[in-house]
Protein backbone atom coordinates (compact mmCIF):
# COMPACT_ATOMS: atom_id res chain seq x y z
CA UNK A 1 0.00 0.00 0.00
CA UNK A 2 1.07 3.62 -0.56
CA UNK A 3 2.29 5.56 1.90
CA UNK A 4 1.19 9.31 2.44
CA UNK A 5 3.16 11.91 4.38
CA UNK A 6 2.08 15.42 5.31
CA UNK A 7 4.91 18.09 5.80
CA UNK A 8 4.55 21.60 7.06
CA UNK A 9 6.10 23.56 4.52
CA UNK A 10 6.74 26.93 7.41
CA UNK A 11 10.12 24.43 8.68
CA UNK A 12 10.16 21.46 6.15
CA UNK A 13 9.09 19.40 9.02
CA UNK A 14 7.43 16.21 7.95
CA UNK A 15 4.70 15.91 10.83
CA UNK A 16 3.09 12.31 9.43
CA UNK A 17 4.03 9.30 7.61
CA UNK A 18 1.44 6.77 7.02
CA UNK A 19 0.34 5.74 10.32
CA UNK A 20 3.49 7.56 12.69
CA UNK A 21 3.48 10.95 13.86
CA UNK A 22 6.79 12.45 13.55
CA UNK A 23 6.13 15.68 15.69
CA UNK A 24 6.54 15.97 18.82
CA UNK A 25 3.21 18.69 19.40
CA UNK A 26 0.39 16.17 19.74
CA UNK A 27 -2.12 18.37 18.34
CA UNK A 28 -1.30 16.65 14.99
CA UNK A 29 -2.55 13.65 13.73
CA UNK A 30 -2.75 11.66 10.49
CA UNK A 31 -6.05 9.37 10.27
CA UNK A 32 -6.99 6.56 7.24
CA UNK A 33 -10.02 5.50 6.23
CA UNK A 34 -9.78 1.64 4.82
CA UNK A 35 -13.57 2.62 3.09
CA UNK A 36 -12.48 5.74 0.92
CA UNK A 37 -8.81 5.22 1.31
CA UNK A 38 -8.17 9.08 2.35
CA UNK A 39 -6.02 10.23 4.39
CA UNK A 40 -6.38 13.37 6.41
CA UNK A 41 -4.57 15.68 8.49
CA UNK A 42 -5.88 17.01 11.91
CA UNK A 43 -4.66 19.65 13.88
CA UNK A 44 -6.85 20.25 17.19
CA UNK A 45 -6.91 23.20 18.66
CA UNK A 46 -5.65 25.74 15.85
CA UNK A 47 -3.69 28.49 16.12
CA UNK A 48 -2.38 31.32 14.23
CA UNK A 49 1.12 30.16 14.32
CA UNK A 50 -0.52 26.65 12.46
CA UNK A 51 -1.88 28.85 9.02
CA UNK A 52 0.72 28.17 6.15
CA UNK A 53 1.17 25.87 3.17
CA UNK A 54 1.02 21.66 3.54
CA UNK A 55 1.88 19.05 1.46
CA UNK A 56 0.17 15.89 1.16
CA UNK A 57 2.84 13.55 -0.50
CA UNK A 58 2.09 10.01 -1.82
CA UNK A 59 4.40 7.60 -2.42
CA UNK A 60 4.25 6.64 -5.91
CA UNK A 61 7.27 6.86 -8.60
CA UNK A 62 7.46 9.75 -9.42
CA UNK A 63 6.46 11.17 -6.18
CA UNK A 64 3.16 12.87 -6.37
CA UNK A 65 2.01 15.81 -4.09
CA UNK A 66 -1.29 17.71 -3.40
CA UNK A 67 -0.94 21.34 -1.17
CA UNK A 68 -3.31 22.81 0.89
CA UNK A 69 -3.17 26.35 2.35
CA UNK A 70 -4.46 26.83 6.30
CA UNK A 71 -5.83 29.94 6.81
CA UNK A 72 -6.23 30.29 10.81
CA UNK A 73 -9.32 32.84 11.36
CA UNK A 74 -10.71 34.47 14.68
CA UNK A 75 -14.51 34.03 15.64
CA UNK A 76 -14.70 37.73 16.89
CA UNK A 77 -13.21 38.84 13.47
CA UNK A 78 -15.98 36.82 11.38
CA UNK A 79 -18.49 38.09 13.62
CA UNK A 80 -17.76 41.90 13.32
CA UNK A 81 -17.36 41.10 9.29
CA UNK A 82 -20.84 39.47 8.84
CA UNK A 83 -22.56 42.32 11.22
CA UNK A 84 -20.57 45.19 9.75
CA UNK A 85 -23.22 46.97 8.44
CA UNK A 86 -25.85 46.88 10.95
CA UNK A 87 -26.29 49.30 13.21
CA UNK A 88 -25.28 48.77 16.56
CA UNK A 89 -28.18 47.94 19.72
CA UNK A 90 -28.47 46.94 22.97
CA UNK A 91 -31.36 45.40 24.86
CA UNK A 92 -31.67 44.09 28.55
CA UNK A 93 -32.27 40.18 28.37
CA UNK A 94 -35.50 38.97 30.01
CA UNK A 95 -38.18 42.13 29.09
CA UNK A 96 -39.95 44.05 28.94
CA UNK A 97 -41.08 43.27 32.66
CA UNK A 98 -39.23 41.70 34.93
CA UNK A 99 -40.41 39.97 38.55
CA UNK A 100 -38.13 38.89 41.41
CA UNK A 101 -38.67 38.43 45.15
CA UNK A 102 -38.27 41.01 47.93
CA UNK A 103 -34.99 40.17 49.72
CA UNK A 104 -33.33 38.68 46.03
CA UNK A 105 -30.44 39.71 44.07
CA UNK A 106 -31.47 41.81 40.88
CA UNK A 107 -29.37 40.84 38.26
CA UNK A 108 -29.99 42.65 34.86
CA UNK A 109 -27.77 41.91 31.52
CA UNK A 110 -27.21 44.44 29.07
CA UNK A 111 -25.96 43.21 25.40
CA UNK A 112 -24.68 45.57 23.02
CA UNK A 113 -24.23 44.01 19.28
CA UNK A 114 -23.21 44.85 15.77
CA UNK A 115 -20.91 47.60 17.17
CA UNK A 116 -17.45 48.19 15.18
CA UNK A 117 -15.80 48.25 18.84
CA UNK A 118 -16.70 47.84 22.55
CA UNK A 119 -18.52 50.91 23.93
CA UNK A 120 -15.83 53.63 25.75
CA UNK A 121 -18.33 53.25 28.95
CA UNK A 122 -22.03 51.81 29.85
CA UNK A 123 -24.31 54.09 32.37
CA UNK A 124 -27.44 51.98 34.40
CA UNK A 125 -29.94 54.37 35.57
CA UNK A 126 -33.16 53.70 37.59
CA UNK A 127 -35.82 55.92 35.75
CA UNK A 128 -33.92 59.15 35.17
CA UNK A 129 -31.57 58.77 37.93
CA UNK A 130 -27.90 57.28 37.36
CA UNK A 131 -27.17 54.34 39.43
CA UNK A 132 -24.30 55.07 42.14
CA UNK A 133 -22.25 52.53 43.10
CA UNK A 134 -21.12 54.59 46.28
CA UNK A 135 -24.68 55.22 47.07
CA UNK A 136 -26.33 55.02 50.65
CA UNK A 137 -28.30 51.90 49.63
CA UNK A 138 -25.08 49.70 49.13
CA UNK A 139 -24.99 46.59 47.33
CA UNK A 140 -24.36 47.86 43.90
CA UNK A 141 -22.10 46.23 41.90
CA UNK A 142 -21.53 46.55 37.61
CA UNK A 143 -19.63 43.14 35.90
CA UNK A 144 -18.86 44.40 31.96
CA UNK A 145 -17.28 42.00 29.60
CA UNK A 146 -16.50 43.37 26.47
CA UNK A 147 -15.91 41.24 23.37
CA UNK A 148 -17.74 40.72 19.60
CA UNK A 149 -20.78 41.18 21.64
CA UNK A 150 -20.04 43.05 25.06
CA UNK A 151 -21.99 42.34 28.50
CA UNK A 152 -22.81 44.38 30.80
CA UNK A 153 -24.09 42.66 34.12
CA UNK A 154 -26.32 45.04 36.92
CA UNK A 155 -26.28 43.25 40.00
CA UNK A 156 -28.26 44.91 42.99
CA UNK A 157 -28.24 43.15 46.33
CA UNK A 158 -31.30 42.91 48.84
CA UNK A 159 -34.45 43.94 46.66
CA UNK A 160 -36.79 46.59 48.15
CA UNK A 161 -40.13 47.37 47.19
CA UNK A 162 -38.16 50.92 46.62
CA UNK A 163 -35.77 49.21 43.71
CA UNK A 164 -39.14 48.93 41.53
CA UNK A 165 -39.27 50.32 38.48
CA UNK A 166 -37.81 51.37 35.01
CA UNK A 167 -34.33 50.67 34.42
CA UNK A 168 -32.00 51.47 31.49
CA UNK A 169 -28.87 50.67 29.98
CA UNK A 170 -27.08 53.58 28.41
CA UNK A 171 -23.84 52.49 26.02
CA UNK A 172 -21.98 55.36 24.44
CA UNK A 173 -22.18 53.65 20.93
CA UNK A 174 -26.08 52.37 21.24
CA UNK A 175 -29.84 53.53 21.66
CA UNK A 176 -30.69 52.83 25.67
CA UNK A 177 -32.40 49.96 26.22
CA UNK A 178 -34.81 49.45 29.28
CA UNK A 179 -36.64 47.11 31.38
CA UNK A 180 -39.51 47.50 34.34
CA UNK A 181 -38.59 45.51 37.46
CA UNK A 182 -41.52 44.64 40.27
CA UNK A 183 -40.05 43.91 43.34
CA UNK A 184 -43.15 41.27 44.78
CA UNK A 185 -43.67 40.56 48.44
CA UNK A 186 -45.87 36.89 48.55
CA UNK A 187 -46.76 34.38 46.02
CA UNK A 188 -47.84 35.58 42.34
CA UNK A 189 -48.74 33.10 39.09
CA UNK A 190 -45.58 30.62 38.31
CA UNK A 191 -45.32 31.96 34.96
CA UNK A 192 -43.76 34.82 35.81
CA UNK A 193 -39.78 34.89 35.91
CA UNK A 194 -38.50 34.73 39.76
CA UNK A 195 -35.05 34.86 41.79
CA UNK A 196 -32.39 36.27 40.25
CA UNK A 197 -32.78 37.28 36.53
CA UNK A 198 -30.05 37.52 34.34
CA UNK A 199 -27.50 34.98 34.43
CA UNK A 200 -30.05 32.39 34.17
CA UNK A 201 -30.83 34.08 30.45
CA UNK A 202 -27.26 33.89 28.88
CA UNK A 203 -28.58 30.88 26.92
CA UNK A 204 -31.35 33.11 24.99
CA UNK A 205 -28.35 35.52 24.38
CA UNK A 206 -26.39 33.01 22.74
CA UNK A 207 -29.52 30.91 20.62
CA UNK A 208 -30.43 35.10 19.66
CA UNK A 209 -26.73 35.66 18.37
CA UNK A 210 -26.99 32.06 16.56
CA UNK A 211 -30.23 33.00 14.69
CA UNK A 212 -29.06 36.28 13.78
CA UNK A 213 -25.91 34.51 12.04
CA UNK A 214 -28.38 32.00 10.29
CA UNK A 215 -30.56 34.60 9.37
CA UNK A 216 -27.39 37.28 7.86
CA UNK A 217 -26.00 33.81 5.85
CA UNK A 218 -29.60 33.74 4.16
CA UNK A 219 -30.10 36.65 3.09
CA UNK A 220 -26.11 36.37 1.80
CA UNK A 221 -26.98 33.28 -0.39
CA UNK A 222 -29.85 35.15 -1.42
CA UNK A 223 -28.18 38.10 -2.61
CA UNK A 224 -25.26 36.41 -4.22
CA UNK A 225 -27.95 34.13 -6.43
CA UNK A 226 -30.46 36.93 -7.51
Amino acid sequence: MRKVSWIRHRDLHILTAGGYTYTSDQRFQATHSPQTDDWTLHIKWAQQRDAGVYECQVSTQPVRSFFVTLHVVDCDEIYQRMFSDAVPSARILGGPDLHVDIGSTINLTCVIQFSPEPPAYIFWYHEDEVISYDSTRGGVSVVTEKGAATTSYLLLQDATAEDSGRYSCSPSNAEVASVRVHVLNGERPAAMQTGSAGLSNSSKCIVALLAAGVLRARLLRAQLTS
